[in-house]
C-alpha cells in the first residue's frame, strides 16, 4: 500500500488537531431539531454576524447549503443563473435539477471567473409561458481559487436588483477571498441575500456549512433542511469544531496563501509544466502531453498526493501542509525531471 508523504489533493483533507478536538468533546449540546442545541446556536449566530445577515441555518455540507438555497429561492420550473465552473451547478449532481426541479442557466466563467454582465442580462427570460421563470442569479468567490473583483460583485448585484433577481453567494472559501483581497468577509457578502460558509475546507472542521440570510428565508432553509435529511440532534459536537476554526484559523490562511504561490514559482520553472500562479490556495498545473503520466506517476509513487488526470493537476495547500511539505514536494518533481 502506497504510503501519503503529504495531501495536496484538497483542503477538505485536515484532519482535526488538539485544540479542535478538545472544543468539540466539551461542547455543550442538545436536540438540535428542536432548537436546543446552544453551541450549534452559537455557530449559526456567528457565522450571521460574520457575513452581516440576520440568521443562519447549520446544515451538514456545502452542497446541501446550496442546494437548500437553490430551493428557498426558486420554485418548481424556475431558473437560476450560474457559472458553467460553479460548483453548484458542476460539481453537486444536478441536484436542483433533480431534487427541486430547477433548470440551471450556466454562463461561461471569464477568465477571471466573474459571469460578464452583458451575459448576465441576456440570459435572463422575459415574462413569457414558454421559458423558465428566472428567479436567481448565483455567484462563488473564490471560484478556482480565483478572487472575484468586488467592484465587478457590486454591479452583477446591482443588475440583479434591478432585473427582480434575487442573489446567491457561494462562500465556500469566502474566508479565503476574505484574507487575499484584505476585505472583511461581511463586506464580501454585502448585497447578497443568502450566504453559504463552508468549514471543512480551508477552515479545517472536520464537517458543516452554515447558511444565512434573512428570518423568511431561514425559515424556508429549516424545513427543506429536515426534508433534504439535513436535521441533526446533538450536533453540538461537530459545530464546536466550526467555531474553533472560526476563531482559530482564519488569519493563518495567508499562509496557504504564500505556500501556494511559492508551490507554483517552483512548479513554474519547468518548461514542462504550464502553471497558474494562484491568488489563494489553489495551483492549476498542465503538464506536458510527453511527461504527463510519468509525472503524475512519479510523485504518487514518492507519496505526494496531487488531484487530477489527463495532464491537468491541481494542488491545494492547507493547515496540514507546511514549509517541509513544500520542499518535499519540489524535491521529487526537481528529481523526476533530472532523470528524464
Amino acid at each position: 500500500m502506497m504510503t501519503t508523504r503529504h495531501d495536496f489533493r484538497s483542503d477538505t483533507v485536515t484532519q482535526p488537531d488538539a485544540g479542535m478536538r478538545a472544543a468539540m468533546a466539551s461542547a455543550p449540546v442538545g436536540d438540535d431539531v428542536y432548537g436546543e442545541d446552544e453551541t450549534v446556536a452559537a455557530l449559526e449566530a456567528k457565522v450571521a454576524e460574520l457575513t452581516g445577515k440576520p440568521e443562519g441555518v447549520f446544515v451538514p455540507s456545502g452542497t446541501q447549503s446550496n442546494l437548500i438555497a437553490l430551493m428557498s429561492h426558486c420554485g418548481r420550473g424556475d431558473e437560476f443563473i450560474a457559472g458553467q465552473d460553479a460548483h453548484s451547478y458542476k460539481y453537486e449532481g444536478g441536484g436542483a435539477a433533480v431534487l427541486g426541479s430547477i433548470q440551471p442557466q450556466p454562463i461561461e466563467n471569464a477568465p477571471d471567473g466573474s459571469l460578464p454582465l452583458d451575459k448576465i442580462e441576456a440570459a435572463i427570460k422575459p415574462d413569457d409561458i414558454h421559458f423558465a421563470r428566472t428567479r436567481l442569479l448565483a455567484l462563488e468567490n473564490t471560484i478556482g481559487g480565483k478572487v472575484l473583483p468586488q467592484s465587478y460583485v457590486g454591479d452583477a448585484v446591482a443588475l440583479a436588483r434591478r432585473r427582480g433577481l434575487a442573489t446567491h453567494l457561494d462562500g465556500a472559501r469566502i474566508a479565503n477571498a476574505a484574507v487575499a483581497s484584505n476585505r472583511s468577509v461581511r463586506e464580501l457578502a454585502e448585497g447578497f441575500d443568502s450566504v453559504s460558509v463552508c468549514l471543512s475546507k480551508g477552515l479545517g472542521a472536520p464537517v458543516g456549512s452554515v447558511l444565512v440570510g434573512d428570518a423568511d428565508f431561514i425559515g424556508k432553509a429549516r424545513r427543506l433542511r429536515k426534508m433534504l435529511g439535513g436535521g441533526m440532534r446533538q450536533a453540538g459536537i461537530i459545530a464546536a469544531a466550526g467555531l474553533y476554526a472560526l476563531e482559530h484559523n482564519v488569519a493563518r490562511l495567508a499562509e496557504d496563501h504564500a505556500r501556494a504561490r511559492r508551490l507554483a514559482e517552483g512548479l513554474a520553472r519547468y518548461e514542462a509544466l504550464r502553471v497558474e500562479m494562484p491568488q489563494t490556495n489553489i495551483v492549476f498545473v498542465t503538464a506536458d502531453g510527453s511527461v504527463a503520466k510519468g509525472f503524475a506517476d512519479h510523485m504518487a509513487g514518492a507519496g505526494i498526493l496531487v488531484s487530477g488526470r489527463y495532464g491537468q493537476q491541481r494542488w491545494v495547500t492547507h493547515k496540514d501542509i507546511g514549509d517541509e511539505a513544500i520542499e518535499a514536494a519540489l524535491d521529487t518533481v526537481g528529481k523526476f525531471f533530472a532523470s528524464l
